[in-house]
């Protein structure tokens, strides 16, 4: 898989931006709030629909323009493919592959990405929800449909904390929205683990490369130690009736795979208490090389890498790995405040851009 081309109309602050992609290897160099990471997230934004910097499509559209317009020509699979997303102020979004209409999830099916920003790199110490969305963002380029469970359950989960909110006794409807969210969410709970075991075998093996003598170990944080989703289904009954009386009181639903963790290990211990700021880097760095293999591995596309300034923020031992592993096929953007992070041979064969002000000067 590579992007050929990019075009962003009123784009937070590219206001009119063409990026031609003639190699494999691009690197955006500018000062920051100049759009650098406007570029990688537009990307990003096209491979699943979701911005990782905001839940509000309106905060992509430029201050003062009525609506913005991502457009991208790639090759996938020895086939050309143009992507086209519009969004405008009311609201409107128009989703269109090779010209024609397109449901979300044929749009998502598309382009896959891996983004490593400087914000992941605080994956260990932020909070439970920046590890579910980054574990569901992973999951979600591996299997399509998983955003529309994650949906689903959303919506029944909120139709029950309105109930609870209201306040009236009614066992009979509580009941309803409990087997729906029982079924709904063991699913998503047995793909998270499913995610998580095969993507530890892969991480494990990064991480010790780095680290030499550190075991890193990935446990997904639940009400239920099960593996299969009847045995979870079963758990999260009990879970639910254990804790009926709470969520009667709190008004909110108390038990579900929304409240659930990620928790990583070294040598044992917790990495988030106990891990140095290096050591959980090294975590972050191994897992964003994994999730690249593994969405390789299951879909037999390799996602295009976006890097967002991430270089700065890491040692000498890191940023080489990191530039060592990624292969030559793999199709990488970086952003950076200047180019002096890079070796001379590394920029030999690389595409040099300059941005200022949403502009882009080769």
């Amino acid at each position: 898989m590579r992007l050929e081309n990019l075009k962003l109309i009123n784009y937070r602050n590219c206001t009119d931006l063409e990026l031609n992609f003639g190699a494999g290897k691009i690197l955006i160099a500018g000062k920051n709030a100049q759009g650098k990471t406007n570029i990688l997230e537009s990307i990003c934004f096209l491979s699943t629909l979701r911005s990782p910097r905001t839940s509000n499509n309106l905060e992509l559209i430029n201050f003062g323009a009525q609506s913005v317009g991502i457009s991208a020509g790639l090759i996938k699979a020895d086939t050309h493919v143009e992507l086209d997303f519009a969004y405008n102020t009311d609201k409107n979004r128009i989703l269109k592959v090779n010209g024609a209409k397109s449901s979300s999830k044929d749009f998502k099916s598309v382009l896959k990405t891996v983004l490593f920003s400087t914000a992941d790199l605080l994956l260990l110490r932020g909070n439970p929800s920046d590890r579910r969305d980054w574990l569901d963002r992973a999951i979600s380029q591996i299997y399509p449909a998983y955003d529309g469970r994650l949906s689903k359950y959303d919506k029944i989960r909120i139709q029950k904390n309105n109930f609870l909110k209201e306040g009236v006794q009614n066992d009979a409807l509580l009941d309803v929205f409990n087997e729906q969210l029982i079924v709904t969410g063991s699913n998503i709970i047995y793909l998270r683990k499913k995610f998580l075991k095969e993507i530890e075998k892969i991480a494990c093996e990064k991480h010790r490369v780095i680290s030499e003598t550190e075991e890193l170990r990935i446990e997904y944080g639940s009400f239920t130690s099960e593996e299969g989703t009847e045995g979870i289904a079963r758990d999260f009954a009990s879970a639910l009736e254990e804790r009926r009386a709470e969520e009667l009181r709190r008004g909110q639903a108390c038990v579900g795979p929304h409240r659930d963790d990620v928790v990583f290990f070294i040598n044992n211990d917790e990495a988030a208490k106990f891990a140095s700021q290096g050591q959980q880097r090294t975590i972050v760095l191994a897992l964003k090389l994994s999730e690249l293999d593994i969405i390789t591995e299951k879909t037999g596309d390799e996602p295009v890498l976006l890097l967002d300034d991430v270089l700065a923020e890491l040692d000498d031992v890191r940023q080489n790995y990191l530039l060592k592993s990624i292969g030559e096929t793999t199709q990488t953007i970086i952003t950076s405040v200047d180019t002096v992070f890079f070796e001379e041979k590394f920029l030999k064969d690389i595409q040099v851009y300059a941005i200022a002000g949403g502009k882009l000067q080769e």
